[in-house]
């Protein structure tokens, strides 16, 4: 049985807190969703810091300017939370 690859395409297409979750839409129709608490800085950022994001890096990255909180679709694909000293 034959089936239709589609190209991977990892950018972001768009951002969301879902109660403690924060869902990143993915391009290729993927969605990567990851507990908040594993971004310390961004968990404790006002709901307007938190929809104020921006990508970055060619769109492989999202950036939120008032929170100074930086994530890569690599790194929230392989499951990797802030490290230990990025507390804010």
């Amino acid at each position: 049985m034959a089936t239709l690859a589609t190209s991977a395409d990892e950018r972001v297409k768009g951002v969301s807190i879902k109660g403690n979750d924060l869902v990143v839409a993915l391009r290729d129709g993927r969605a990567i969703s990851v507990p908040m608490a594993w971004y310390p800085r961004l968990n404790k950022a006002t709901a307007k810091q938190k929809k104020n994001w921006k990508t970055c890096g060619g769109g492989y990255g999202i950036y939120w300017p008032e929170v100074d909180e930086h994530l890569s679709t690599e790194g929230l694909l392989r499951g990797a939370p802030a490290p230990k000293g990025k507390k804010g």
